[in-house]
């Protein structure tokens, strides 16, 4: 691990001036680019007190041995430079994107003398003009077998080409319509770059003009009386509708845009993106990043845009369409202009770059989220499903926390209170790195203090690992680790071989108490603490770092997400049911059945206080006498309050929904 100060340069000899720098490890690999509006703000912030960085930046700046920088003209140059390098270099440390999957596209390679429409996956190419891309190729080849009877371009392959022209016979396309065969000399290679420029102009959006012009064709040939040609103009216009039907209009006002949507935790970020053209969605693409760099949402959207329309068009030069004249972000970049200007620049117009408040376009990107969400729920799955990921992750924690062996089985523990009331605990676990949910456990927390609140994590930590462990030693005592009316094992037969707590050094203190006070040895103890993801082990002064791109702090993550949650869950169940249950238990006249009964027609108590009389009589078991009993008893009972814990809002009237009973 290198000193930063060992090669920190002299403050005056860095230019204030825009650039681009670099850091190097002792052997001279570039493992970080960045650029910067002043280069000596910029670098400086890398050479203060270690302490004050992000644990990624710590980690960065103590394994570089070196640090240069080129200075350039304008901001704009400085993003180019920036993104030219990291294509170059691919630093360790700099977010890099990789696509989820290789998504197909509709491609036309307009250079050649006859253009092909195929379809195409992999690195753009020079001269060929892309659409989509599309999320299956089957959808290509539908789309593209509508339209070849109103636009008969070429689709075979060079060797098909070739041996018809040889033969003089087209193929089986020529014959029946979908091909207008320039390969025989039907058609002429301009006539045939007509059609093709035709299909290109079509696709591109412009879609509106073309049928204006079919219609107009068509009763044209009606009206003198070509009935053949009309009947066929009417047959191509019914294949175009039918294309475009697939394309549901999302955007009304015919916006040609790119709808770019994240999802992201501490360690990855998903994204999608949306590509509309003409108001209809034209393609969908995903990626998924590790967060290896200290860069927040608004870094993640630079990153991505550069990445994103730097490599379509910046090696390949194909399409100035790539960049639309729209791009809806969830949060602008920090160096807007400069982005802006160098997108301008890359379509030849002005592109305007903001984030939808209102309307189509923010619902638009409310639904490109849930893809995103989905992309990274889906791909956090796949990841923790794979057998060779989960023995290195089990591997990598053990060797952190000088276990012999990988932990087989883990619990994790954590607390879920709101300002001290309705405390629960939830316990997970996981066996060979997967969720075994028929394990999970809920506790009550019991101790509370003189007002009946339990507000001290410490404590109620301590207490909910000595419930647990104590009930496993009672079962050990008693040798009745299986259940003989189930025939399964009993809620706390087995020992885990590693506990980890949600929280730092207090939470693993008052772990290492209770197990201490319960004798128990040989259950290795950790917490995770969530500010810097530091892994806390008990009478250790320091935490144990591991890399951000760790499996085995990825697995110690998961786990403690899923207790978080299904602790929040059951916190969630007993609050709704203290809010609502107690407004309605001094209501006379209605018992526990009827209760549910009303819960369950109105949701919550707020609706049920607005019913009207006539409204909660048509309740099943609800008279008229007792529908009039409740309604006058509610009406007397003071305005109760809740506070949603997901946003803090204050609902009046207890607007949380009813959960099963608890234990």
């Amino acid at each position: 691990m290198a000193d930063p100060a060992t090669y920190r340069p002299k403050t005056g000899e860095i230019p204030t001036s825009p650039g681009v720098y670099k850091f190097r490890d002792p052997h001279g690999r570039v493992i970080y680019v960045g650029k910067a509006k002043n280069l000596r703000s910029r670098l400086s912030s890398y050479f203060q007190d270690l302490a004050n960085l992000h644990v990624r930046t710590q980690t960065m700046v103590t394994t570089a041995a070196a640090v240069e920088w080129t200075t350039v003209s304008t901001e704009v140059e400085a993003l180019q430079l920036e993104y030219t390098w990291i294509k170059q270099f691919e630093p360790r440390f700099n977010v890099k994107y990789r696509d989820d999957k290789s998504y197909p596209s509709l491609a036309v390679t307009v250079g050649e003398e006859y253009p092909r429409a195929q379809v195409m996956r992999g690195p753009k190419r020079t001269g060929v003009r892309y659409f989509g891309p599309y999320s299956h190729a089957w959808a290509i080849r539908e789309t593209l077998d509508s339209l070849l009877r109103v636009f008969p371009i070429r689709t075979c392959s060079s060797g098909v080409f070739k041996r018809a022209a040889q033969t003089g016979r087209p193929c089986l396309l020529g014959y029946i319509g979908k091909c207008s065969a320039p390969c025989v000399g039907r058609v002429s290679a301009e006539e045939h770059r007509e059609i093709v420029e035709d299909f290109v102009t079509f696709m591109a959006g412009r879609t509106d003009r073309y049928i204006k012009g079919l219609e107009e064709e068509m009763k044209e040939a009606a009206k003198d009386l070509e009935f053949e040609k009309a009947a066929r103009l009417r047959d191509d216009l019914q294949a175009l509708r039918q294309t475009l039907e697939k394309n549901a209009v999302v955007l009304g006002d015919g916006t040609d845009a790119d709808v770019i949507a994240l999802a992201e935790d501490s360690l990855e970020a998903a994204v999608q993106v949306f590509h509309v053209r003409g108001g209809r969605i034209r393609g969908q693409r995903g990626w998924v990043v590790d967060r290896v760099e200290d860069v927040d949402t608004a870094g993640l959207v630079e990153h991505f845009m550069q990445q994103l329309y730097g490599s379509e068009q910046g090696e390949q030069g194909v399409d100035t369409e790539t960049v639309p004249r729209e791009i809806l972000v969830p949060e602008l970049p920090g160096s807007l202009e400069a982005i802006t200007e160098w997108l301008a620049e890359r379509r030849g117009a002005k592109v305007e770059v903001r984030v939808p408040k209102r309307g189509d376009k923010a619902a638009l990107m409310e639904t490109v989220a849930q893809n995103a969400k989905q992309a990274l729920v889906l791909h956090k799955t796949r990841r923790a499903s794979d057998l060779t990921t989960r023995s290195v992750a089990l591997g990598e924690l053990a060797e952190a926390i000088g276990m012999d062996q990988a932990p087989l089985r883990i619990e994790c523990y954590d607390i879920s209170h709101l300002q001290g009331t309705n405390v629960v605990a939830s316990m997970v676990v996981f066996e060979d790195g997967l969720p075994r949910k028929s394990e999970y456990r809920r506790f009550t927390i019991k101790g509370s203090d003189e007002n009946g609140a339990t507000n001290d994590d410490v404590r109620n930590m301590h207490e909910v690992i000595t419930r647990r462990f104590k009930a496993f030693l009672k079962e050990q005592e008693e040798e009745k680790l299986i259940d003989e009316t189930t025939g399964e094992r009993k809620k706390f037969a087995y020992p885990p071989q590693l506990v980890v707590v949600d929280g730092g050094q207090p939470q693993v203190a008052a772990a290492a108490r209770a197990l201490a006070d319960l004798e128990i040895s040989d259950v290795t103890l950790v917490g995770l603490a969530k500010r810097l993801e530091e892994v806390w082990l008990p009478d250790d002064d320091d935490p144990v770092l591991l890399p951000r791109s760790s499996e085995g702090l990825y697995l110690l993550q998961r786990v403690r997400d899923e207790a978080h949650r299904f602790g929040i869950a059951f916190h969630r169940q007993k609050r709704s049911k203290s809010m609502v249950a107690s407004a309605l238990d001094d209501v006379p006249g209605l018992g526990e059945v009827r209760r549910k009964a009303l819960l369950a027609h109105f949701g919550t108590l707020r609706k049920l206080r607005a019913a009207q009389v006539a409204e909660i009589a048509e309740v099943p078991g609800i008279g008229p006498a007792t529908a009039l009993q409740i309604h006058s008893a509610l009406a007397e009972l003071p305005a109760s309050r809740a506070v949603n814990a997901a946003t803090g809002e204050i609902l009046e009237g207890g607007e949380s929904r009813t959960g099963p009973d608890e234990e």
